[in-house]
């Protein structure tokens, strides 16, 4: 996604806000980097629209928190996967 990064930083809070979406999903879907996702919602959202950056950091926070949940089980479907070969 080229263009303005203000108007890059608005659509990928909106689009965090709305999924429920990773900063990793999000730069997939974005076909950009993590860096830049993060760039963006944390710095230059700040700057743009406090209301909205309030809200990405939430999801952001809750993500963060839940990450070791989401590591556990990709490791016991990998092995899962494994033990059935």
């Amino acid at each position: 996604m080229k263009g303005l990064p203000e108007e890059r930083a608005v659509s990928l809070a909106q689009y965090i806000i709305e999924n429920n979406a990773t900063v990793r999903q999000t730069a997939k879907k974005f076909n950009i980097s993590k860096s830049t996702v993060h760039k963006d919602v944390s710095d230059r959202l700040k700057t743009i629209n406090e209301g909205l950056f309030e809200n990405v950091k939430q999801v952001l926070e809750q993500n963060k928190n839940e990450r070791h949940i989401r590591g556990g089980l990709a490791t016991k479907t990998k092995y899962e996967r494994l033990r059935q070969k």
